[in-house]
Formats: C-alpha cells, structure tokens, sequence
C-alpha cells in the first residue's frame, strides 16, 4: 500500500485529527476496549470496511456493544430497541456485510462490528466490500476476527449480561508497548 506524507503520519500516530482528514483506509485497524465484563478487558484490532460505511467522528469513552439478535442481522432484530444509539455486534453470514450495516442503521445503532463466523479465526481480516445493490450505508462498520467475537459473546453468556461496555476507538499509540493489553489467543 502507498501512503502519502499525511497519510504516513496517521498510521503512525494515529492523532483523532488524521481520522477526521482522511478517514481510514482498508488495512487500516481500528481498536477498541472493552472495560466491562473484567474478564474480556482487552484491546481488541479490527478493520474498517473496504468501500461503505462511515468513519468514526467521535470517540465513545463508554458505549453498549450489544449482540445483535439473531447473531446474523439480516432482518429485524428482536433486541433492536437495545441497539439504538450504541453498537451492534453481529456475526458473518447470511447475507452481506452490507446489508448487515443497513439493518443496524435502520435500528438506530451508531456502528457495527461484524465478527467472523470461524470461530478459530484468530489471525485473518476479512475485506468487507460492498454487494452489488448500489446501496449506501452511513454507519461505520468494523471486520472483527472470529475468535475475539466467540470470546466477547461467551463472556457475556457465562456473565448473564446483553451487552459489554467499550470504548472506541482507542488510540494504542499513547499506551506503552507492555501495558497494550490484547487478547491472550490472539498473540502471534
């Protein structure tokens, strides 16, 4: 990938101020934290969709990351009302990424973060692209690897809870190296 002067300082510093001038760019990560249940409180990478969905104009300190049901938010969603005004987390298949995107949106949800369906993914990020309706959506949407949505999930199960609490995005560019706390089964 080329990167221009600007750009090259993004991904390296990745100011809020870079975000809101250029956007992120496929391959780009964007992390999050979750701060509520203790045990899942780590740093979580995921990566924006390749060509729709909006960026990320703010930085939510605290916000619901609730589990979209059901999991594959092709249509309506029972939980829909929990949804509006936070972010949805939704799982790979039955229908595109798209129209995932658009489901969360028509609820109200300010961002989704769509988690593969593999469960053993813990290393490979999806290209989420645009299907071939020409619709829009104007919500972010976030690739997020299988492993990490399974564990988020069985967090909240085993916790009795609808939703985390995150913060997103985070900027790990301020957190030194051995405090970065990221998932255990995702270490490389």
């Amino acid at each position: 990938m080329v990167v221009g002067a600007a750009g090259w300082w993004c991904l390296v510093l990745w100011l809020p101020a870079c975000v809101a001038a250029h956007g992120l760019r496929i391959h780009d990560y964007l992390y999050f934290q979750v701060l509520s249940p203790g045990d899942i409180r780590y740093i979580f990478t995921a990566t924006p969709a390749k060509d729709f969905g909006g960026i990320f104009h703010t930085r939510y300190e605290q916000i619901h990351l609730v589990p979209a049901e059901p999991s594959e938010a092709c249509g309506e969603l029972s939980n829909g009302f929990f949804i509006q005004d936070q972010i949805a987390l939704v799982e790979r298949g039955g229908c595109s990424f798209l129209s995932k995107t658009r489901v969360v949106q028509e609820h109200g949800g300010r961002a989704v973060i769509i988690s593969d369906n593999a469960v053993d993914n813990d290393s490979f990020y999806v290209e989420m692209i645009q299907d071939s309706t020409q619709r829009t959506a104007d919500i972010p949407a976030l690739f997020l690897l299988g492993r990490d949505g399974y564990m988020i999930r069985r967090s909240l199960e085993q916790h009795g809870l609808p939703w985390a609490i995150i913060s997103i995005p985070v900027n790990v560019t301020s957190i030194p190296t051995f405090e970065l706390l990221q998932p255990p089964w995702t270490f490389w």
